[in-house]
């Protein structure tokens, strides 16, 4: 009875919170990095602290207590009068670095924001139900530039004005929602499909205001404004395969193709001068030609009574959909003569390939006397390129992941998660490029509760007495 009034209450708070994490999708910094400048943004890890503490991997995850929300084949293992539910958060300290004209300039930023809120129910016996609803991407920058010109006999006109300086920001989420189901077809094949809708908003402004070189001249500044409205369907299909089963091991072969679909965002777009009246200049809606990649991902998973292994490989292509172009800021850097020279780079879309790789050890979940060998003990690695090109050259990523997971009682299935992410991106070009070196840390907390046979507390069964 305990049980169910701590799981009542965490679903209860979980729900009051949900409000206030949409409100924050779309009205607070969530990542931190000029690489989030151009399309949406920095994709998120998904899936669930578990998984996510694991490098990623659970394309053929299959476990009754464990929530999957990477495959939709694994909703049909759900057990009979039971649910899963899942709500997760996590902190961010991005620290980025970059060497421009011999000095090395460095940012660092913290973020806070939920990571998901997901259930899983059984509609029948073998059919189970999935919902999950988490940030797919986040955009967050802040970058002020100063442009300066050396006199007439640069710029005739720009040379009586002086310094230019330029301040860009933007903040804004992308949100996405599932909902599929998962079916045992036959024994040890699992089908599953999800149905995902994608919506969120970014704004992004740029700023320019001359700066007199003598005198006591001012000048008005220039204020641009981009508002990107995203609302979009795509889908995603499932399977997952038992090729070894048996009362000491499973091994499971998984993967899934997802469609892809048209974004297509609504884009607002503004020009006015920052004078006393904001006097616009030009101000138009289009539509933006953004697709999200199709993706086939597949993966094997290992199952003990105390270890858990998988590896993922994830294709997307994000290069053969895209073929809209934009162009970076210029970049100070010093040629061989010694003089300054500036640069711009072409930033494109790319496919990607990622592999992850995810361990988890739990010494003995029945242990009635060591409460730390009840923990889950989980590690993992991801590796792969980043979905933009910055000047043709391609930016690698990748990640370190540790967490555990902490059982709320004896042979219960529902826990408190914790998890860590050390990860970094451009480190193969951003020395040689000019480019931004990112690194990044990532706290998550997260609650696994399950209700069911594990603890004898069915939530869907009627008493026999009143």
């Amino acid at each position: 009875m305990q049980v169910k009034k701590t799981l009542f209450c965490l679903a209860v708070a979980a729900s009051a919170l949900i409000p206030a994490s949409l409100s924050a999708q779309t009205s607070s910094i969530n990542a931190f990095s000029p690489y989030t400048m151009y399309g949406i943004g920095e994709l998120n890890t998904q899936g669930t602290l578990p998984t996510r503490s694991m490098g990623g991997v659970g394309v053929a995850m299959r476990n009754s207590g464990v929530m999957n929300l990477l495959n939709p084949a694994s909703y049909s293992v759900t057990p009979q009068k039971s649910v899963l539910f899942d709500f997760g958060v996590e902190g961010q300290n991005y620290y980025n670095a970059q060497t421009a004209e011999g000095a090395t300039k460095r940012t660092a930023y913290n973020t806070f924001n939920f990571h998901d809120i997901a259930f899983q129910l059984p509609l029948a016996k073998k059919l189970g139900l999935g919902f999950s609803l988490t940030p797919y991407s986040s955009v967050g920058y802040r970058v002020k530039y100063n442009q300066t010109y050396g006199g007439p006999e640069d710029d005739p006109i720009w040379g009586n004005v002086g310094r230019i300086q330029y301040q860009y920001q933007g903040e804004g989420d992308v949100t996405e929602v599932k909902l599929g189901v998962g079916w045992e077809v036959v024994k040890n094949l699992s089908v599953g499909i999800v149905v995902q809708y994608y919506w969120g908003d970014i704004d992004r402004t740029f700023v320019m205001t001359p700066q007199a070189i003598t005198g006591d001249g001012n000048f008005s500044s220039t204020v641009g404004t981009d508002n990107y409205s995203i609302s979009s369907f795509k889908g995603q299909l499932g399977v997952q395969w038992n090729a070894i089963i048996d009362r000491k091991r499973l091994l499971t072969v998984g993967a899934t193709y997802d469609f892809g679909g048209d974004l297509n965002p609504t884009v607002t777009k503004s020009i006015y001068v920052g004078d006393l009246y904001n006097t616009t200049i030009k101000g138009d809606t289009t539509h933006l030609a953004l697709v999200l990649p199709r993706q086939l991902a597949v993966g094997v998973y290992y199952q003990t009574s105390k270890w858990a292994m998988g590896v993922d490989y994830v294709y997307q292509n994000w290069g053969g959909r895209n073929g809209n172009v934009e162009h970076t800021g210029v970049t100070p850097e010093t040629a061989p003569d010694g003089s300054t020279v500036m640069r711009s780079y072409e930033v494109a879309y790319t496919d990607t390939h990622t592999v992850k790789l995810g361990v988890e050890y739990t010494p003995n979940r029945y242990d009635i006397r060591n409460f730390f060998k009840r923990w889950a003990y989980r590690l993992g690695l991801r590796y792969g390129t980043y979905h933009q090109t910055f000047g043709g050259q391609r930016l690698d990523q990748m990640a370190v992941t540790f967490g555990m997971g902490v059982p709320v009682k004896y042979r219960a299935f529902s826990s408190i998660d914790v998890g860590v992410e050390y990860g970094m991106r451009g480190f193969n070009v951003a020395e040689r490029l000019g480019l931004v070196r990112q690194q990044y840390i990532k706290f998550s907390i997260g609650f696994t509760l399950f209700a069911g046979a594990e603890n004898n507390e069915y939530w869907f069964l009627r008493p026999k007495y009143d």
